[in-house]
């Protein structure tokens, strides 16, 4: 059974990137060896993994990756942390 991640890179030009990999450690290598010069991380090289999550399903891992996609830099750096709070609090003052 595969397994997949949901990981959040910070780049060299201190942005993020977020992505979903079912091999976590060839993905980042993939990332910092710079395979795709057409990828977001080429020119923002090296890039560092600052968070990531396992997932046993795709599908489930494939949301978790397109809701943090939709996330707010400060939200984003809240996950990072591990700041539950904080994301629901941010969370909060977005849908006011």
């Amino acid at each position: 059974m595969k397994s997949y991640f949901v990981y959040i890179l910070k780049c060299s030009d201190k942005s993020y990137y977020t992505g979903i990999s079912n091999n976590l450690e060839k993905r980042i290598a993939e990332h910092n060896f710079g395979e795709d010069k057409n990828s977001y991380t080429y020119s923002r090289r090296p890039v560092e993994l600052v968070y990531s999550q396992y997932f046993a399903e795709a599908a489930i891992a494939i949301q978790r990756e397109k809701q943090i996609k939709g996330w707010s830099r400060a939200k984003k750096e809240a996950l990072i942390k591990g700041d539950f709070d904080e994301i629901v609090r941010l969370s909060k003052r977005k849908s006011k």
